[in-house]
Parts: structure tokens; sequence; C-alpha cells
């Protein structure tokens, strides 16, 4: 049945979404963990909604709308602060007033309830040429981007205060993440909806931390476990059409983290191997 749906327009759309997504959030979710950012993540995806909500009711266009929900909501955590605690309540003020916004929003649209809720869970399987467009734009500008900053944001994500001393210019690399992020919680949005954002863009990565200490091999981790939770997620959902895809990309992302943890509890640290050979 599987073989069958994928020889369908549909079915290949999605796959290639769901592979381009998972690319992007597997390549950013370390940054995200590094510099104690997943909360940005939530109020981001959670903001984007809002977006979404307003491009819906104006326009019939929620990607449009959430793109420009979430490039507002990366200027407001920019400007307003670098540290997490300051970052942390800027984002929490922002997005209690936001989502009460989104929410009025949505009381006034008059179409199809499933576009609503399409915004809050996603819709993979009704991915269009033009939506397959648009992620790869979205997708090769992210990946420009990180290639551009990529050894300052390693940098000042491990250790910010070093990096401010040897004179990175870690405010100006912290605007273009959290830009970078909200293009990524755009794009991830529409797979597994804004609910569910942080099983592609935080789980991943936060698995791929418990398996090694070297940043290059965490993202390379990070962006395995995405594509299979993604991937496997949809030839899921395909096989079982009841459930949507978003519930098992985050279901297969979840448990991939659990087996994280439970091989990490059973592996022996460096210090417990060398007392146990003595």
């Amino acid at each position: 049945m599987i073989v069958q749906y994928l020889q369908l327009p549909f079915a290949q759309h999605a796959l290639i979404a769901a592979t381009l997504v998972a690319i992007i959030s597997g390549l950013i979710g370390p940054f995200v963990a590094s510099r104690d950012m997943a909360f940005a993540v939530h109020g981001t995806a959670e903001l984007s909604f809002t977006g979404a909500a307003a491009g819906l009711l104006v326009a019939g266009d929620a990607v449009g709308g959430a793109l420009v929900g979430s490039l507002f909501v990366a200027t407001a955590i920019g400007l307003l602060g670098e540290r997490p605690r300051e970052r942390n309540s800027a984002i929490g003020v922002i997005l209690a007033a936001g989502l009460g916004l989104g929410v009025l929003l949505l009381s006034f649209y008059q179409g199809f309830a499933t576009e609503a809720t399409n915004i809050l869970f996603g819709q993979i399987f009704g991915v269009s040429n033009t939506d397959i467009l648009i992620l790869s734009v979205i997708a090769v500008v992210i990946l420009a981007a990180i290639a551009v900053i990529y050894r300052p944001l390693q940098f000042s994500s491990i250790d910010p205060e070093v990096a401010i001393a040897r004179g990175v210019k870690t405010r100006a690399i912290n605007f273009v993440f959290v830009f970078i992020l909200a293009l990524t919680v755009t794009e991830a949005s529409q797979i597994v909806g804004t609910l569910l954002v942080l099983s592609l863009a935080i789980t991943p990565a936060a698995a791929a931390r418990h398996f090694s200490a070297n940043p290059r091999a965490v993202s390379v981790l990070a962006i395995v476990f995405a594509l299979v939770a993604a991937d496997g997620g949809l030839l899921a959902s395909l096989a079982v059409s009841q459930v949507k895809a978003s519930v098992f990309i985050s279901g297969i992302s979840f448990a991939i983290y659990l087996v994280a943890r439970l091989t990490r509890v059973a592996r022996p640290t460096g210090r417990q191997a060398r007392v146990r050979t003595q």
C-alpha cells in the first residue's frame, strides 16, 4: 500500500517536504540547545500561529501569514534581550498577547474548519508544487546563512563570553540566528503544525547530544534522527491513514529521545569505566 501511495504526486510532495524540513530542523537543533533557545522555538511557533490566522483571514494564505508572524517575533526576540532570562521573559509576554490575538482572528474566519486546524497540527499531504518551491527556497537560504556564520555561531554558542572577548559580534550573530530560527519554524509548522514544531526542532538534537559531545557529530546525528522521524512518520501515516502524520512524527521523535536517554544511562561514563577496570 505504501509503495502504491508513493507513486502518487501528493505522497511524493509530502516526502520531499518532510525531508527538507528534517534536514533544516536537524541542522539548527544543536545550536538551539546549546544557546538555550528552546522556549524561543516554542514562542516563535505559537506566534506564527497568530500570523497564519491573520494571513488566512485577510488573504487566505496561512503560510505567508505564518512567515510574517515568525519574522516579527524574531525581530522582537533580537531586540528585547540576548540573555536567556531576559529573552524568555520577553517571549512569555509576547506569547500571551499573540495567542489571544490569534484566537480572536480565527473567530472571524468563516472558511473551512480544517484550514484552521491545519495551522495547529499541520497537513503534510496538502503540499503543492508551489509549497515545495517555497520550502526549497527557504531551505537554501537557511543552509547558505548557516554556512556563512557557522564558525562564529558555533563559537558564541559554546562560550559566548570568550567569543565576545575575542571580538565576535555576538549580537549580530544572534539576530541572524533568530531569523534563521523563524524561517525554520515556519517551514516545520507546515509539516507538524505550530503545536508540534519542537518534535523536529528540539527533540532530535536533544537525543543526539546523548551520543556525542562533538558538535559536528551532534549535528549529523540530529539530522539523521529528524529524517527518521519525519520520513518515518509520513510513511506510517500512509499505512494508517486515520492518524495524522504529525502524530507519528512526534511519537517517533520522542521514541528516539527515550532510546538515547536509556542508552546513556546504560552506558558507563569514562570515570565509571575506569573504576570497573580497576
